[in-house]
């Protein structure tokens, strides 16, 4: 109780006109025009100049940045005429020495009698602090967005490395490619070449290697380098599929599982004479691809029970032999395409059935149109497709 007692008696308690003037924010009274009538002491010590000066001799827009001055007549003061406050403005005052002091002002107008503005009172708080907070805040969020895009361009720069930089021209056939990133941030784990192999024959290969960034990257190259190596010796594509498989599973140790992938390897053997492509696919695991024939049909292969590469020892491989005949395409595609979504509320996937009825109805002739099919059908779909996408297509020409 005697404390309470000598705390009430406290001469700077007691007193308001000390509080007032030693009040951690600067106060200001001016007319409804904005001509000044009182300051505190903690205003003219943050200005610089003595109350003498500022007080019936200037307007508060005198006080503020030519920026400020602007947006205190077309902003702050109708703003504040019209609802009778406002609160937590951004401006800058400047000093007797030039220099300028942020602050975040808030002012109330004090009706007379009559309820006319009769005076305005402001609120003026020292922003130093938080206007460097904001500075570095936006000096970090830059840095940020430059690392971003630099890891952006190393992850692109990264991406094609391990894509062809372009498809070879083969003798007697049409190729055409496309490849969608669904994150420019990452690294994706899909791919397909087209490469020379045996004589008379080339292969390719088109798959998605589980995962994304630096891990899938690596397990690419691995694929990548082991095929066409295969590519050389095996005779069967299931031969070639069995090598990387082995290979996946070397690389395996004791903290983290192998890599795995969904793969079809093929080798192509066109010939220019006749037109005839012979093609001979195995399976790895990987979504069948679709035949179109140059009567309209279109169907997938049979070659969707191939397992996965990288989880078994000896993981059981499906080969398919057959011909593309003047005007066939072949398309093969990875699972980004099927597993977009068609709507989010419902979770819809895009699927098998609906990619084959929209190629059906495209009816492609030639690569790039059934490289084009997709493609647009990725677009309707737009962020539905959450996954990268690779595409290849083969097609026999007339």
């Amino acid at each position: 109780m005697t404390a309470t007692t000598d705390r009430t008696l406290d001469p700077r308690i007691r007193h308001g006109d000390a509080l007032y003037d030693n009040a951690p924010c600067g106060f200001l009274t001016t007319l409804p025009d904005g001509r000044i009538t009182e300051v505190n002491r903690t205003l003219t010590d943050w200005l610089g100049f003595p109350s003498d000066e500022l007080v019936g001799k200037r307007y508060f827009s005198d006080l503020l940045s030519v920026g400020g001055r602007i947006y205190h007549e077309t902003h702050y003061a109708p703003l504040l005429l019209m609802h009778g406050q406002i609160n937590g403005i951004a401006l800058e005052l400047v000093r007797a020495d030039r220099t300028r002091l942020p602050v975040l002002a808030a002012s109330v107008v004090e009706p007379d009698a009559e309820g006319r503005p009769a005076l305005i009172r402001t609120m003026l708080f020292d922003a130093r602090e938080r206007r460097a907070y904001e500075t570095e805040l936006l000096r970090a969020r830059r840095e940020a967005e430059l690392e971003r895009e630099r890891l952006r361009k190393i992850n692109a720069t990264l991406q094609a490395t391990l894509l062809p930089p372009s498809l070879p021209a083969v003798p007697g056939l049409e190729v055409d490619a496309y490849y969608h990133i669904a994150s420019p941030d990452e690294v994706g784990g899909d791919f397909y070449d087209l490469f020379p192999a045996r004589a008379g024959t080339w292969g390719l290969f088109l798959g998605d290697v589980c995962g994304k960034g630096a891990r899938a990257a690596a397990v690419t190259s691995i694929v990548r380098y082991t095929l066409r190596a295969a590519a050389v010796y095996e005779t069967f594509p299931s031969a070639a599929l069995r090598t990387l498989n082995t290979t996946l599973l070397d690389e395996r140790d004791s903290e983290t599982r192998a890599p795995f992938c969904t793969l079809t390897f093929g080798t192509v053997a066109p010939d220019p004479d006749t037109g005839r492509v012979d093609i001979r696919l195995a399976s790895g695991g990987h979504p069948p691809p679709l035949l179109v024939r140059a009567n309209g049909n279109v169907d997938y292969l049979p070659t969707i029970s191939g397992q996965l590469i990288g989880m078994l020892p000896t993981p059981r491989l499906v080969e398919h032999t057959f011909a593309l005949r003047p005007g066939d395409t072949l398309l093969l595609y990875t699972d980004g395409v099927t597993e977009a979504l068609v709507s989010g509320e419902t979770r819809e996937r895009y699927g098998e059935d609906r990619l084959l009825d929209h190629v059906r109805a495209s009816k492609p002739t030639s690569a790039a149109e059934a490289v084009g099919a997709v493609r647009e059908a990725l677009a309707t779909l737009g962020a539905g497709v959450q996954d990268d996408v690779a595409l290849l297509a083969l097609h026999a020409p007339r």
